[in-house]
């Protein structure tokens, strides 16, 4: 597949639009591709064709719906080393991460949904009450650069076996694994209309997308101030509206926990896709006596994680996706140590070439400083301490977000009793596995609804009740 582009999937065939945007590889500022730099016109004719389309595909059987997912992801299997390079490429994460975190879990969230296409009871008879779940309708699926592929499958693979047509904008950063999966789309037969590429920036596409009258469902992930206006786009035309938004996750770590190992897990999960990741956990708490321990194991382990080449399987941190969002993270931390915070860490070099950032561990900050409440959605993770479990959970808790979170102890009743005092949607405790049946979403301003699972799959419909 090329990857330079200047067209939109609109109807089962490229429409191609009058100006491109180059796609920039952040490692060494190369113009790997580009995109179409679509607009309204091409809004409005994906959404038609996505409305022409719905009522065959909502009317097949849900079964049937699970065959043409697993049809587009045996075809998305079989370019799965073009994906891996796509991603490196235009993203800038490490090819294990890549792999791993981007294209592998892709083909997992996709597979879960046709699994649930199988055996979600759509119908549900209670007596003499029938409840029917539908499809909402066209769905307007807006994507974000840090994780392209991996949230678009989030979205569409909910989408498509609930009964929704789909016209989905990526970021006009990262367009090019959506293209990918576009011609997969294509290629495993998916019938015309049903999913829709329009590439563009966000006040050129995604503004219009979202308020369009014919979208009846809205699925953004994005930063919060983007997803308010998305919403208030939305709700003008009464559209359903998902939102996965920022993050600012605490990792607690009780004072039996095992600090060494709690903490340099922690810093991992901190850095993971160099720290570009919604769910980071980008706050470390820590008992007030064991502060200065868990800050030095802290900064051992971000001196020694790799920063580099991308395409070598020994990198750990890439670069950061774009020089915009570069001088905003050095800005925030140039702040933060302005206002008495402490670098725990080196300061050693990175490549002279891309927008590259070493691991930065930060303490002596108050827990109401700007960098212990903004996302950064950068390598940077700040350290604090607490005196007991009720300051613990205040501090996790007194942010304006609610995503994730962890917490460590050697006792699992004691942990799991401390994490489900956490105000978020999802927390992990110890050395828990990810998991992709999971429900995934946000409390207080880190949106609302939910991705994955039955729950993923629900946002993506409406109800029915019917009286016998």
């Amino acid at each position: 597949m090329s990857w330079f582009r200047d067209d939109a999937l609109v109807g089962g065939r490229w429409v191609r639009a009058d100006r491109t945007i180059d796609v920039e590889n952040p490692a060494t500022g190369a113009t790997v591709g580009s995109g179409a730099r679509a607009g309204a016109a091409e809004v409005d004719q994906a959404a038609a064709a996505a409305r022409a389309a719905h009522a065959e595909w909502s009317a097949l059987p849900a079964v049937r719906r699970a065959d043409h997912l697993d049809a587009l992801l045996a075809e998305l299997r079989g370019c799965r080393d073009e994906l891996v390079e796509m991603t490196v490429a235009e993203v800038g994460a490490p090819v294990t991460v890549a792999t791993a975190w981007h294209v592998d879990v892709s083909f997992d969230i996709l597979a879960s949904a046709a699994r649930h296409a199988r055996t979600y009871p759509f119908v549900q008879e209670h007596g003499d009450l029938v409840l029917h779940r539908r499809s909402a309708g066209v769905a307007a699926l807006v994507t974000p650069w840090n994780y392209p592929l991996y949230q678009l499958a989030a979205k569409v693979g909910s989408a498509l076996v609930a009964g929704c047509t789909v016209v989905h904008k990526p970021s006009e950063l990262t367009p090019l694994s959506a293209y990918a999966f576009a011609e997969a789309a294509l290629r495993a037969g998916l019938p015309d209309g049903v999913f829709n590429l329009v590439p563009g920036t966000g006040p050129e596409v995604g503004a219009p997308l979202v308020a369009h009258h014919e979208v009846d469902v809205v699925s953004f992930t994005g930063s919060t101030e983007v997803g308010r206006q998305v919403a208030a786009a939305a709700v003008d035309h009464l559209a359903r509206v998902t939102l996965e938004l920022g993050g600012k996750s605490a990792s607690i770590v009780c004072d039996d926990a095992d600090l060494v190992a709690a903490v340099r897990w922690s810093v991992d999960a901190c850095m993971l896709n160099t720290g570009q990741t919604c769910s980071a956990w980008t706050r470390l708490l820590v008992p007030a006596h064991r502060l200065d321990e868990a800050v030095a194991v802290a900064a051992a382990r971000a001196d020694e994680m790799v920063v580099g080449d991308p395409t070598d399987p020994a990198t750990e941190l890439g670069p950061l996706t774009s020089g915009a969002q570069h001088a905003r993270v050095s800005a925030i931390v140039e702040g933060a140590l302005a206002r008495g915070a402490r670098r725990a860490n080196s300061e050693t070099t990175t490549p002279a070439t891309g927008h590259f950032m070493r691991p930065i561990v930060l303490a002596g900050l108050p827990v109401d400083d700007p960098a212990s409440q903004q996302e950064i959605f950068g390598p940077v993770l700040v350290v604090h301490p607490y005196r007991d479990e009720e300051e613990a959970v205040r501090i996790a808790n007194g942010t304006a977000y609610g995503l994730a979170g962890a917490v460590w102890s050697r006792d699992r009743d004691r942990a799991r009793a401390l994490a489900s005092r956490i105000d978020a949607g999802q927390v992990f405790v110890n050395e828990a596995d990810y998991n992709v049946e999971a429900p995934f979403g946000g409390w207080k301003h880190s949106g609302f609804g939910r991705e994955f699972g039955v729950e993923g799959l629900v946002e993506f419909t409406e109800l029915t009740a019917v009286h016998l």
